[in-house]
């Protein structure tokens, strides 16, 4: 059971982003997922976390803060997403030359500053969210969290290098 559980997750959190990528238009660029699509892999996400930790009854009291905060932590993420759709949005009409003419390098550090800041801040809150969970896992569901866990940072830079890709190909 437990190995189904794992592959079940490994499977999801490696595939989904490249599930969610796979869908192009006609001039071969990603599209995004709407809200309910995006909301529907939060949710087997969250879902695939919490049974393959396998929490018990006292455990499971521990659980809601946890996923409170990986759901504001989405929405935060939502948020600084769409704040930098509006900014790339505004300088969609001028030519590249304009761009570069009218960039302004301090707001950008101060934009990118203050997106790091909400980062922080809703990792701390994850963190103290997860932390009275954390003390109480066996052996085996922290061995199970640890596997989650570079399951999601390699799919993080997985992102990250198909948005380098990406990039390059457009330069």
């Amino acid at each position: 059971m437990i190995n189904i559980v794992m592959i079940g997750t490994a499977a999801l959190l490696l595939t989904a982003p490249s599930i969610a990528s796979a869908q192009t238009t006609s001039t071969a660029t990603p599209e995004r997922l709407n809200a309910v699509d995006r909301n529907s892999l939060m949710d087997m996400r969250i879902d695939l976390t919490k049974a393959a930790l396998q929490l018990t009854p006292e455990q499971e009291k521990l659980w809601p803060p946890v996923e409170s905060a990986i759901r504001a932590r989405a929405e935060d993420r939502k948020a600084r997403v769409a704040k930098i759709s509006e900014t790339v949005g505004r300088r969609a009409d001028q030519n590249a030359v304009e761009t570069m003419r009218n960039r302004d390098p301090i707001a950008f550090l101060q934009r990118r500053s203050e997106a790091l800041a909400q980062r922080s801040a809703d990792l701390d809150k994850l963190a103290e969210a997860w932390q009275p969970l954390y003390k109480t896992l066996n052996p085996e569901q922290r061995q199970r969290m640890g596997a989650l866990a570079v399951l999601v940072l390699h799919d993080m830079s997985d992102v990250v290098e198909r948005r380098r890709a990406q990039a390059e190909d457009e330069d």
